[in-house]
């Protein structure tokens, strides 16, 4: 059993200390609504071959809030802590990959990513809409932010992913 609260949220604090963001709260940040449709993930791989294109991707449990503290306690107990770190909390029971495929069409919304070259311009930018291609090119491209550190909500519909939202995490 693998938790990546406390990891990633090293991991991130570290870039967060470059990057100039805002708080969620300030800018109206709301959770993703969970489907029954909906999966959420790190993507691990992008392969397009053939026209096709495939995501490989790792499921996990993401909690927030109070659900978040509340099953934080239940599984660190002893943390010395009164809840998750920055309000949320990755449960990775599994890291089995699985492939899933992504609709030609499908809907990209991304927080924050590397749009010049430059981490001074990763900013926060809620649910900015890119084509898929762009996606690609992001995920691929990880010399100033690494995008493949933040979980996605895939909503698959008919076998295929036709959304993938990045997460925010503070």
């Amino acid at each position: 059993m693998k938790r990546h609260a406390i990891g990633i949220a090293l991991t991130i604090l570290g870039l967060s200390a470059c990057i100039s963001t805002v708080s969620a709260v300030d800018n109206e940040y709301a959770p993703v609504k969970q489907t029954p449709d909906t999966i959420t993930a790190f993507i691990r791989g992008i392969d397009v071959k053939d026209g096709r294109e495939t995501l490989q991707v790792d499921p996990i449990q993401w909690f927030e809030g109070a659900a978040a503290d509340e099953r934080f306690l239940k599984d660190e107990p002893d943390s010395g802590l009164d809840g998750a770190p920055d309000g949320y909390y990755i449960v990775n029971d599994d890291e089995k990959l699985e492939t899933l495929e992504v609709d030609p069409q499908a809907a990209v919304l991304m927080q924050i990513y590397d749009r010049t070259g430059s981490l001074v311009d990763a900013t926060t930018e809620w649910n900015q809409a890119i084509p898929l291609a762009k996606f690609n090119a992001v995920y691929r491209n990880n010399g100033v932010l690494d995008v493949s550190d933040y979980p996605y909500h895939l909503t698959v519909k008919d076998g295929k992913v036709v959304r993938i939202v990045q997460q925010f995490i503070p």
